[in-house]
């Protein structure tokens, strides 16, 4: 036989609308298990922040703070990469210490009966403050219950409440845990039954961890400066202050950032004035010791025009000194500065602006090396970039201080050789007027000195109070008023899906792994003998299922088969019976049953009928009747004396049928088989009835059936439904293409009659004449729903 591979569509259609009800039964579960899991779920919410990068090489200055343009101090900024400011915004540094402004380590819970809710804020009646935890468990989560008494008095108990102790509101309290107070939270909308609070405390490790997942910072687009924040959250309040407090902690990190330099270039100041200070302090005594000792007042013309000279040579002498003593100041910390992480005092007021500009580059590239550093691993490849750009800033501004030294000694040393001649003619001067010159020289060096620090002081701390942020805010923290999840329609049409999916796969799953017949295609597809019918599960105990009365799907089938043995047997001139043997693949499937059902439907057709149970092995006739062991075929063949009248017999259940039993089990039923008495007995019988039929042994257990199959005139092979395999179904095959069994069809037995044949029809209804009906016998309710 050619396998059939053609798919009919209807058919399989048809093999899962049978099981409507369990489709029914799992889509109705699967959608109340929905309808209860968006019940008691906790809904989550999309909290949205959106920034902009600025950046300060293009945004230029603002107008307000144009007025310091002149003063040298705003610099050209850096250009910030948003790639980078999106790792700085999602560091580790960052997101802790938004969890330690916002407490965020102590999480406050409301517990039911099914679920439990987060309080936040005005939902939370207490405030928990850890001021000092154990170190033993700081890495431990820690979990325990506080129950409001009154307005002065809590109770705290651990999870399993065992352990109870009372304490007040306000106070300190020393426990395992580390020292803590608990106070009401004044912002509380106060209801009566809010009485016991679970408190969760957190490693922060661990919580930032977990934060790290949920926040997402992504740009708008590509090279974008435009950052949009997100977190997932079942409570929005906490959301919306997590970003918020996320973007400002971020910001604090850029001022500070940006003010190391100005700090570090006042601290440098700031040593410089202490020490200039007491130098100017003592030239100052020394001038005014000297006038009061000569009594001097003033000087004539001569001498103040002398004194003026000298002193445009000493404001040239003061700057020369001061670049030359910063430069060397610039120089030793170069030199210091070994790993790259110190940042240069800046805005110095070097004559030289390319030094200016490459201090002010080198501490750039410092500041963003170290944000970088705090998340990046050592082999990142933009840290790397940034260190090799440091290293060649470093080196060329070695190379120009060395140079700016140097010409600034030279300058120097010409500024002194015209000092020097002023002084022969500061010389020539009365000794009283030269002596208070060279004071009045040295006050004014060293003030012009003090007055340039504390005008690059002044200026540095103006850059300190403009420094301001990196991200401009465009939309605060906003969440959304409807829960993103869990998502009603989406969540019930998954539930109703999965509630179909389930049935129709392991409906799949046991048709892919079935291999019994079932059908009568099932047969036709793999065989291809005559079918004689098929008979239907019989809804009663009765072992005789028809009768005279009887108008059952079973009974009817037996009528039909009855019919159809017309058109198999062959016709008979002499007058002899047809000998019908029935068989099968297996024990179990109806060959009793069939046999002496059907002889009893011929039996009702006012034929003479005779049963013979053939099967020597495992008789079943006499047991399927409930009727006491007799003597038998066994009988007749091993004791002459008896005849076929002796081992003859009736049941008043089915008239005009007579019946043979198999007789006692011999030990050697093929031997026996063999005899020629066999021979005596079949055409003996084949004259006396007009139908003999022969329950025979199964085929593919034993060759019993083989042996006497030459006697048959039509062998009648049952296959029972929900039983058979269908590779067995080879067997019968194999024994009608090879004619080892004379005139063979097949029936199928014991289908379902509310299952079709596979054709579309079935024995879903009923049989009947006239008034006549098949009454059904009534099944409990949860069976009518299964099947």
């Amino acid at each position: 036989m050619e396998e059939n591979e053609n798919i009919n569509i209807k058919e399989e259609a048809l093999k899962y609308l049978y099981h409507w009800r369990l489709f029914a039964i799992c889509g109705f579960i699967a959608v109340l298990s929905g309808f209860i899991y968006l019940r008691y779920s906790s809904p989550t919410y999309s909290v949205d922040a959106v920034i902009m990068i600025k950046d300060n090489k293009q945004a230029g200055i603002s107008t307000e703070l144009a007025a310091f343009e002149d003063l040298g101090i705003l610099g050209g900024g850096s250009a910030n990469n948003p790639e980078n400011e999106i790792e700085i915004l999602k560091s580790r540094k960052i997101i802790g210490r938004v969890i330690d402004s916002l407490s965020l380590e102590v999480s406050y819970f409301r517990e039911g009966r099914i679920r439990t809710v987060e309080l936040y804020d005005n939902t939370n009646p207490i405030i928990f403050d850890l001021i000092q935890k154990n170190p033993v468990l700081s890495d431990i989560d820690t979990s325990f219950v506080i129950s409001i008494l009154n307005n002065r008095t809590y109770e705290i108990r651990d999870i399993d409440k065992i352990t109870k102790v009372n304490h007040d509101f306000g106070k300190e309290v020393l426990t395992e845990l580390g020292t803590f107070k608990v106070r009401l939270n004044e912002n509380f909308v106060k209801l009566e039954d809010e009485k016991e609070v679970l408190i969760t405390i957190k490693p922060e490790n661990a919580l930032i961890d977990s934060y790290l997942k949920i926040i997402n910072i992504t740009a708008i687009d590509d090279l974008s400066p435009v950052i949009k924040l997100n977190i997932e959250t079942n409570v929005v309040t906490k959301g919306q202050h997590i970003l918020d407090e996320l973007i400002k902690q971020y910001n604090l990190d850029g001022i500070n950032d940006e003010n190391l330099i100005s700090l570090k270039t006042m601290t440098f100041i700031d040593e410089r004035l202490v020490s200039i200070g007491k130098n100017l302090k003592l030239v100052q005594d020394d001038v005014k010791n000297y006038k009061i000792e000569n009594k001097i007042t003033g000087l004539p013309s001569e001498a103040e025009l002398t004194l003026e000279v000298y002193s445009e040579n000493t404001q040239e002498l003061i700057k020369i000194r001061t670049e030359l003593e910063v430069a060397n100041f610039i120089k030793q910390s170069l030199k210091n500065s070994v790993n790259q992480d110190e940042i240069l005092p800046q805005n110095l007021g070097f004559s030289d602006i390319g030094i200016s500009k490459a201090i002010e580059n080198y501490n750039i590239l410092v500041l963003e090396k170290n944000r970088l550093a705090s998340n990046a691993g050592e082999m990142n490849p933009l840290l790397v970039e940034y260190k090799t750009q440091i290293n060649a800033i470093k080196s060329n501004l070695e190379k120009s201080i060395s140079n700016l030294i140097i010409s600034s000694e030279i300058k120097l040393k010409q500024v002194k050789e015209e000092a020097s001649k002023l002084d022969t003619k500061i010389n020539s001067l009365p000794y009283l007027e030269r002596g208070f010159i060279d004071i009045a020289r040295e006050q004014e060096i060293i003030s012009g000195l003090y007055s340039y620090l504390l005008k690059k002081r002044e200026e540095t701390s103006i850059s300190l109070a403009i420094t301001v942020a990196n991200a401009k805010i465009i939309d605060v923290a906003y969440g959304s008023k409807k829960p993103i999840a869990p998502n009603k329609k989406l969540t019930l049409v998954a539930a109703l899906f999965m509630g179909l999916l389930l049935p129709f796969g392991y409906i799949y799953v046991k048709d892919l792994l079935d291999t019994k017949i079932h059908s009568r295609k099932d047969i036709e597809d793999l065989t291809s003998l005559p079918f004689m019918g098929d008979v239907p599960h019989s809804e009663t105990d009765e072992k005789i299922v028809i009768g005279n009365d009887s108008r059952t799907s079973t009974a009817e089938a037996f009528r039909l088969i009855r019919t159809n043995l017309d058109f198999m047997l062959p016709a008979k001139t002499d007058g002899l019976g047809n000998v019908i043997f029935v068989t099968s693949t297996s024990s179990g499937e109806g060959k009793s049953f069939m046999s002496i059902n059907l002889a009893a439907a011929l039996s009702l057709s006012n034929k003479k009928v005779l049963l013979v149970g053939l099967d020597l092995r495992a008789p079943k006739v006499t047991e399927y009747l409930g009727i006491a062991e007799r003597k038998g075929v066994t009988n007749y063949i091993t004791n002459d004396t008896i005849s076929l009248d002796d081992i003859k017999f009736s049941i008043p259940e089915i008239k005009g049928l007579d019946i043979i039993a198999s007789g006692v089990i011999p030990p050697n039923p093929s031997e026996l088989l063999l005899n020629s008495k066999i021979k005596d007995l079949f055409e003996e019988v084949k004259k006396d009835y007009d139908f003999i039929i022969v329950d025979t042994a199964p085929v593919n257990l034993v060759t019993d059936t083989l042996l006497v199959a030459k006697y048959a005139d039509m062998f009648l092979y049952v296959a029972r439904a929900n039983y058979l395999d269908k590779r067995m179904l080879n067997v019968v095959q194999n024994l009608y293409r090879e004619k080892k069994l004379p005139n063979i069809a097949i029936v199928l037995n014991d289908t379902d009659m509310t299952r079709g044949y596979g054709y579309g029809y079935g024995y879903g209804y009923g049989y009947g004449y006239g008034n006549a009906y098949v009454e059904q016998v009534k099944k409990p309710w949860y069976k009518r729903i299964l099947n």
